[in-house]
């Protein structure tokens, strides 16, 4: 018997609404998060990408919720202003469609604080956004964190990295300064590596979670290896696209790549493409995730940490226009695509200096990649 989100211990309005939505079962990380979280249980949840961490941590939020207390009751904390915002308006969304009566406020740095100073004095029950100025807000008295009773850091590894951890530190012990009672607290990631656990260990002993097998691509997935001399990657990469028919795609490159030099050149003979990387300001990149979803945008341009966590429905096609590390980086790439069942495929582009990291690469992920033959042969 399949497993439905009411048994789960959510509310009927949630799960009409996510009914609406065409998701009608629970999966496995949703399965084995909410119960707890609704719970009050600390948990760490390791889910590789694509396998619905989002709405494992959101859905038990709003169900805690208590629409009639004008206080902000929990705190999700993510790595970038793209993932921050994304995470707000499904929040919002999710809460619209069930009905439930709370405010969710997106607080992330290069926006007005001017503005979100004004929308602060709404009393939002739900706050989403980037360490620093959630720590900005709390450190000048003008976010209250009394009533906070849960806490969520989403990529929790790069929340506690070099760059991130001591803010995320001191939120943290400015949050238990705060609150009159203990936060639950919980950590989600793609990639909980040993020193990312390590480093998260100041918070407890958590409950851990790990989804296994979900990180092996679907079958309907078809994975390319196409020998490229390094300086023609990115046109062999727009040549593909037209060749291909490509709807919407997402390039991947590494540090070897000068961002506005490769738009430039994916750019060429009209391919439409816009880049998460380089100069590009935040409004920049909000408008062309937007368009993207919307298929203004063709191919997005995006480096793995830009990429990380944001939902991007649709992807047909996903371009390593560097090999990936390891085979890790790899699947996380893949589970852009190929999902809920559609066909997807990913075209790796390699130099000849290249072919011992990918054969190495073939090995670490159990399968050969397949050439990608003239013409005919790549088309859907």
């Amino acid at each position: 018997m399949e497993q439905t989100f009411t048994a789960l211990g959510l509310p009927e309005p949630l799960a009409a609404a996510l009914r609406a939505q065409g998701i009608l079962t629970p999966l496995p990380v949703q399965t084995a998060a909410v119960p707890r979280l609704l719970a009050g249980e600390n948990l760490l949840v390791q889910a590789p990408t694509g396998t619905g961490k989002t709405l494992a941590y959101l859905l038990p939020i709003l169900a805690r919720l208590d629409a009639a207390l004008p206080q902000v009751q929990a705190v999700v904390l993510a790595p970038t202003q793209e993932l921050s915002m994304q995470i707000a308006r499904t929040a919002r969304e999710l809460a619209q469609a069930a009905g439930i009566p709370v405010r969710v406020l997106g607080l992330i740095g290069g926006a007005s604080i001017k503005r979100q100073l004004e929308k602060l004095k709404e009393k939002p029950q739900l706050v989403v956004g980037t360490t620093g100025r959630i720590l900005e807000l709390a450190q000048k008295g003008k976010l209250k964190l009394s009533g906070v009773r849960l806490l969520v850091l989403d990529e929790f590894d790069r929340l506690l990295d070099k760059q991130g951890g001591e803010e995320t530190a001191a939120f943290v012990q400015r949050l238990r300064r705060e609150a009159p009672e203990a936060p639950h607290y919980a950590l989600f990631s793609a990639t909980a590596t040993k020193l990312a656990c390590e480093r998260a260990a100041f918070l407890g002993a958590p409950v851990r979670i790990t989804i296994e097998g979900a990180a092996h691509v679907p079958s309907t997935i078809r994975h390319y290896a196409v020998m490229t001399p390094f300086r023609e990657k990115a046109e062999r990469v727009r040549r593909l696209t037209r060749r291909l028919g490509v709807r919407r795609g997402i390039v991947f490159l590494g540090r070897a790549f000068d961002a506005e030099r490769t738009l430039a050149k994916l750019r060429y003979d009209g391919v439409r493409a816009e880049a998460l990387v380089g100069t590009a300001d935040k409004m920049a990149r909000q408008k062309a995730i937007a368009d993207f979803r919307r298929g203004r945008v063709t191919l997005l341009l995006a480096t793995d940490v830009a990429a990380r966590g944001l939902d991007l429905p649709e992807v047909d096609t996903v371009f390593n226009l560097d090999l990936p590390e390891d085979a890790r980086t790899y699947l996380h790439r893949a589970g852009r695509t190929g999902r809920a069942g559609r066909e997807g495929r990913v075209i790796t582009l390699a130099d000849y200096r290249e072919a011992e990291k990918l054969t190495r690469l073939s090995r670490q992920l159990g399968f050969d990649f397949s050439p990608l033959k003239p013409q005919k042969q790549g088309r859907r």
